[in-house]
């Protein structure tokens, strides 16, 4: 599979549910325009901050909870990086043997990730921007949504699984913030600043209330909690919902 330049298949597929768009662009100009070098940075193994350390090593941490739950053996299997930002976890899946369509809101990431790739993978993987709900990226056998769902309600995420869920042939993985009090009190300090000083905020979640919101949205898909990992400032849960 070749790698492409981004694009945009169609960034406005439809309403999804009240305020998704709105967030959706939100969590696209932030990684877009206001933290691109950041990411890039923390994605690296460019020196950072003790803070940003702990995040590096818990979502270090988080990728490896989700790869156990696809196995070392990928070979002809088709996976969805939905949200693939710089593209770590899209080279681990292509260097199993799966064909990657990696996706992401932000074109300046899709662009590190393609620099980043490493030639023997790029056959394997296309990347491309836009929406990761988007039906024109096709069918597959699983998709993993790491950190790349955690800024939508409880809604909004059931709406966005409704329309992923139909285009698999197994399940979804991603990963959710949990209503932890460390991580409730830190969701409150983080709103009193001023929205253009600080990243679109999280939305804390439990299992119970997603699966409630799939049952509101009528998606008939079970949800299962696999590992929380903690982190410093890194705290997220990882869950998977079955078609």
């Amino acid at each position: 599979m070749s790698v492409l330049s981004p694009r945009r298949p169609g960034l406005d597929p439809g309403p999804l549910a009240p305020g998704y768009g709105e967030t959706r662009d939100r969590v696209e100009h932030y990684f877009d325009r206001t933290a691109t070098r950041v990411w890039e940075q923390l994605t690296s193994d460019a020196p950072v901050s003790g803070i940003r350390a702990t995040v590096r090593a818990g979502r270090d941490r988080m990728r490896e909870v989700l790869l156990s739950q696809l196995g070392p053996d990928l070979s002809g299997r088709r996976i969805l990086d939905a949200g693939c930002g710089t593209g770590a976890l899209s080279f681990e899946l292509a260097a199993r043997g799966a064909d990657v369509v990696a996706v992401d809101l932000s074109p300046e990431l899709v662009k590190i990730a393609e620099a980043r790739c490493p030639k023997g993978l790029a056959r394997r993987i296309t990347f491309t921007s836009g929406d990761m709900t988007d039906p024109a990226l096709g069918r597959f056998d699983r998709a993993v949504a790491m950190d790349s769902m955690i800024y939508y309600s409880a809604d909004d995420l059931a709406a966005m699984m409704g329309r992923i869920l139909p285009r698999l042939e197994r399940g979804l993985l991603f990963t959710a913030a949990p209503r932890t009090p460390l991580l409730m009190t830190m969701w409150r300090i983080g709103k009193l600043f001023p929205r253009s000083d600080r990243a679109p905020a999280m939305v804390p979640q439990t299992a119970a209330g997603i699966s409630s919101a799939l049952r509101r949205a009528k998606v008939a898909a079970p949800l299962r909690e696999i590992d929380r990992i903690s982190s410093g400032f890194y705290i997220s849960t990882a869950l998977e919902v079955a078609p």
